[in-house]
């Protein structure tokens, strides 16, 4: 699991799309950081780049960060391995 804080104030007003059903779109891109932020911040988040701002290495409008969670399996959601049909007998 992976959350996320976003700062809408940072979100330019000419990324948000309007759908024909009238509910507004921005399109993020959530990406896994090299090093771990200052507050465990393991994921950043910005704004989606066109192919041609990539290419000419277009600096990124941070809008976000977020933090993975990972939880360890409890022993009832492992599967029995002895093979057997869960018969006692």
């Amino acid at each position: 699991m992976i959350t996320v804080s976003v700062c809408l104030s940072d979100i330019p007003k000419s990324e948000i799309v309007e759908a024909k059903n009238g509910k507004k779109y921005v399109n993020l891109v959530l990406d896994e950081r090299r090093e771990t932020g200052q507050y465990g911040e393991t994921h950043m988040l910005y704004m989606s780049q066109t192919k041609e701002e990539r290419q000419n290495k277009a600096k990124k409008v941070f809008v976000g960060s977020g933090k993975e969670y990972k939880f360890e399996k409890r022993q009832e959601d492992i599967p029995d391995s002895d093979g057997g049909d869960g018969l006692p007998f």
